[in-house]
């Protein structure tokens, strides 16, 4: 009786969750609402925490210069201690800009964040922000919603792939309330977070970011983040120029990703035995220190921002603060301060882009625009150049400007800064530390199976091998007894010397005598024009050399002879993978639709499905759910998907197996019985 009524609260809980679209469009409203105040209460606890720490509402210009010297070194030391304490005892995973950790979780552990890291990094990066750190506001407001989305999902018990896709409405309403640009929030999402533009992933997030962004009409109205002065296109010949600017851009991103990196590694390496609380405080005193010539580069900076779109700012200010805000930021986060890059990138692209203006207005006044159009396309074009995302960097600013006419710029800038960028480091400025870490976010997703599979996987050992010395006879004996046209010719401690090919031995076969004996290994071996692989060479690496080599290629480990590898094992490599793909894949699909019923040959009335598990099911035993009594089916097998979805397992349960999340049923019984089965998933 127990039993009959907790199965049937799960089944009415279940019945709730029955469908995909309907689940997802409710979960994505409630995550983009919260999120939408979750941004809304990071902005006010930032407020707050500047009236404590700088008794002013704001930290404007004005104000820092009218501060004692010893405050602008103490508060951010101050600060730095505090946040310090915050990431080394209650989450570490408040340290630094965010954004990696978001797609590290997405990776590793599908879309699981602690929740504890929503109230850690709100308030380790308002600490941070609001006493001077030089950061932004945006990646902070991204990982919270981010852990925001997968503490609801984790409540609800959803499987990973919703778990994900609530991962992107939070990152997505985070960026929507932070900038006013919902489309923007979609866009980061859908190219940064998940990397994924499929609709049924793009359908919530845009719900989560219409969401947030109502929210943050109704706290702080439909003002944009910025006031933009409007802009225009000057002349057609003006958009060479702009891919001048995309040029410079895409240097300076690397510049800034060179710079932030080296800081980390700095505090990581030579100060080490610093401790992480010390480091933290001692990088808000270099910033206070920086602060006292340069206060610009405190906070978020968006008034130095708005101050490069009025033109309001020398050619010597647009370059010095380009450069010291990069300093500025390096050391903040390097030192485990806790912040975003979203922000700081957008104020170096101002200033790279106000000081190239100031230049070429200077010299074609009459056909540029003014050095505010500039600042305002180079901040998008280094933003889509560190974070590789140039759709959601013009999309920003044009959700800003609200003014198409300056689209045109945008696009170029923005593309040739992100090609350049992405030519001179495949790593964005989140992926280098992921990549750094040792984790590779493209290696599930790369479209070449070949690519992160090894030669150490499929070769062989090298059956044919002899000496130097070995004669003509020796040679063509070992051809006679096997398949291989190819004999390695090795020396005593098997170091590769050369390739003897079955078509080398065609001349000397007509000839009589002594041939066979005066002809040895070394005299007709190839000492090159043969490719060779490592054991740890990829195999789309070896495939382009086997394009055109029909022989067995040697594998070679510092000179010694360790196996051989053919074209056709590698093409019989990529086929199995491609199977397990395909076969993934429609696994991952049969978790979302109907499942089909298969006659079974020979046998009237009985049919077999792959029924995802109901989620009533989840948590029970075999023996407890009693399937063929209750609900007139058997259970044959038990399938599970790997979290990385390229293998797929299968077991036969016993009576005391309990079904999880990750299981799929083979069951057989009557297409009635199937049917019942299926209307509970």
């Amino acid at each position: 009786m127990t039993i009959n009524k907790y199965l049937n609260i799960r089944q009415l809980r279940f019945r709730f969750l029955q469908s995909y679209h309907t689940v997802m469009v409710l979960l994505a409203v409630l995550v983009g609402l919260l999120g939408g105040l979750c941004a809304v209460g990071f902005r006010n606890f930032i407020h707050f925490v500047q009236v404590q720490a700088w008794q002013m509402p704001a930290l404007s210009l004005d104000g820092l210069r009218a501060q004692p010297p010893w405050m602008l070194i103490l508060v951010p030391a101050v600060g730095g201690l505090l946040v310090g304490l915050i990431t080394h005892f209650f989450a570490r995973e408040a340290k630094g800009h965010g954004v990696p950790e978001v797609m590290e979780a997405i990776i590793l552990r599908g879309g699981r964040i602690r929740a504890r890291v929503v109230l850690a990094k709100m308030v380790a990066s308002g600490i941070c922000i609001g006493t001077g750190g030089s950061v932004g506001r945006e990646g902070p407001i991204v990982q919270i919603g981010s852990a925001l989305g997968s503490a609801i999902g984790q409540l609800m018990n959803l499987g990973e792939r919703r778990l994900r896709t609530l991962v992107g409405c939070g990152a997505a309403a985070g960026i929507a309330a932070t900038f006013n640009a919902p489309i923007a929030g979609v866009l980061f999402a859908a190219e940064v977070i998940l990397a994924d533009f499929a609709p049924s992933q793009l359908t919530p997030i845009v719900i989560s970011s219409v969401a947030a962004t109502v929210v943050s009409h109704h706290f702080f109205g439909d003002i944009p983040a910025f006031v933009i002065p409007t802009y225009s296109l000057a002349s057609s010949w003006e958009l060479v120029v702009y891919g001048i600017l995309g040029l410079v851009s895409g240097l300076m991103a690397l510049l800034f990703v060179k710079v932030l990196y080296f800081s980390e590694d700095l505090f990581d390496g030579p100060l080490k035995r610093i401790p992480g609380v010390v480091q933290t405080v001692l990088g808000g005193v270099m910033i206070g220190l920086l602060a006292l010539r340069f206060p610009e580069i405190m906070g978020v900076g968006y008034e130095a921002i708005e101050m490069a779109f009025h033109e309001d700012l020398l050619l010597q200010t647009f370059l010095l603060l380009a450069v010291i805000k990069m300093l500025a930021v390096a050391i903040t986060i390097g030192s485990g301060g806790s912040g975003g890059i979203f922000a700081p990138s957008l104020m170096i692209g101002a200033m790279t882009g106000g000081a190239l203006g100031t230049v070429v207005h200077n010299i074609w006044p009459v056909g540029t625009a003014t050095p505010g159009a500039y600042a305002l396309v180079g901040a998008g074009a280094v933003v889509a150049a560190t974070t590789h995302a140039p759709l959601t960097a013009f999309m920003i600013i044009f959700e800003l400007t609200n003014d198409y006419k300056i689209i045109l710029p945008l696009m170029i800038s923005c593309v040739i800064a992100t090609m350049l960028a992405a030519r001179l480091n495949n790593a964005s400025i989140y992926t280098m530390k992921l990549l750094r870490r040792g984790l590779d976010i493209f290696k599930g997703r790369s479209l070449n199976v070949l690519e992160h599979l090894q030669v150490n996987t499929v070769m062989s050992q090298p059956e044919c091998k002899v000496n130097a010395k070995a004669t003509l006879v020796e040679i063509l004996s070992l051809f006679m007894g096997n398949r291989h046209q190819s004999i390695f010719v090795v020396d005593h401690r098997d170091q590769l010397l050369g390739i003897v090919n079955f078509d080398d031995l065609r001349p000397f076969l007509g000839f009589s005598g002594d041939v066979d004996k005066a002809v040895i290994a070394f005299d007709i071996m190839h000492t090159e024009g043969f490719p060779m692989v490592h054991p740890d060479d990829s195999l789309d690496h070896v495939i382009r050399q086997l394009d055109r080599y029909q022989y067995e290629v040697p594998v070679v480990d510092n000179g010694r002879l360790v196996g051989m590898i053919l074209a056709k094992d590698v093409i019989q490599q990529y086929n199995s993978e491609m199977f397990k793909r395909e076969m993934a894949t429609s696994m991952a699909t049969s978790l979302e639709n109907t499942s089909h019923f298969s006659p079974m040959p020979g046998v009237t009335g009985l049919s077999l499905a792959e029924v995802p598990v109901p989620a009533m099911f989840i948590g029970c035993s075999c023996a407890e759910l009693d399937l063929r009594n209750r609900y007139g089916v058997t259970l044959l097998l038990v399938k599970q998907q790997d979290p990385e979805g390229s293998q797929i397992s299968g077991k036969v349960p016993d009576a005391k197996y309990v079904f999880s999340s990750e299981d799929i049923m083979l069951v057989m019984g009557s297409s009635s019985s199937l049917s019942r089965l299926k209307d509970m998933m």
